[in-house]
């Protein structure tokens, strides 16, 4: 692991800290325990949730450190691009439901890491941008695909080809976060949607998000069937007597996960 990031629980949610100064750079270390500590969490049956958060009041993450790749070396670049991709995609898949707390710029590699999640909220003063065309380079850990998912090739266009930075209210008019908040709220908003999340069945959500990813590639026809067939695979569960019993009942009902 490494100091760069810090993981701490709060009930059934992790709370994944960058905290790399100035400005959050991913390195190769950084990237890694990235990918470790996803992976962790998914074995992790009591961790339903996951908030991605900075240290930082100025940045959320700037991304790569653009000094790896002053001098050209094509061995650098292939090794960079393989663990950004490998740690952004494990983030992505996450058995649970991630929330990145956007607070400030969030550039590049920083934005790349925020639309690996599944939920964005953003403060009022955040800036987004994925401007590696500006220095003869490309969006590599997702940014050319999760972006145009989210707001559509139009806007993902002008960003990427036209260099565009949005702001986060234009951020959210677009699609790109799904929430703005006052500065200095997007930690607690983030967590509140974590929570939210708790109180769902940790194995009814695994399946949503399943079904929900899955219509990005699929033929509609496909996540009809894929549907019914998760739905009768929960009668598996504990969790889905519970969720019903607990219903009529009328109480909360006391998930195990299982």
């Amino acid at each position: 692991m490494t100091d760069a990031l810090i993981v701490e629980k709060q009930g059934h949610t992790a709370v994944i800290t960058m905290n790399n100064p100035p400005a959050n750079t991913w390195t190769a270390e950084s990237l890694k325990a990235l990918s470790d500590t996803v992976k962790a969490l998914n074995d992790d049956r009591d961790v339903y949730a996951l908030v991605l958060r900075s240290t930082s009041d100025k940045f959320f993450s700037a991304g790569a450190d653009l000094k790896l790749f002053a001098e050209g070396d094509k061995a650098i670049a292939r090794d960079m691009a393989r663990l950004f991709g490998e740690a952004f995609e494990t983030l992505a898949q996450f058995r649970g439901v991630s929330i990145a707390a956007i607070n400030g710029f969030a550039m590049g590699g920083g934005l790349e890491v925020a639309l690996a999640c599944d939920l964005r909220v953003a403060e009022e003063q955040a800036q987004m941008a994925l401007p590696e065309a500006k220095v003869g380079l490309l969006p590599c850990a997702g940014g050319t695909q999760n972006l145009t998912r989210l707001v559509g090739e139009g806007w993902a266009k002008r960003m990427i080809l036209c260099g565009e930075r949005v702001a986060a209210p234009k951020a959210h008019e677009i699609g790109l976060v799904e929430e703005v908040v006052a500065k200095g709220q997007a930690y607690e908003r983030a967590l509140e949607l974590a929570k939210m999340v708790e109180q769902q069945s940790p194995i009814a959500v695994t399946a949503c998000k399943q079904l929900i990813q899955n219509s990005r590639t699929a033929h509609l026809n496909q996540g009809y069937i894929l549907e019914r067939e998760l739905f009768v695979d929960l009668f598996d569960s504990e969790d889905q007597r519970e969720g019903v019993n607990a219903f009529l009942q009328k109480r909360a009902p006391e998930w195990k996960n299982q």
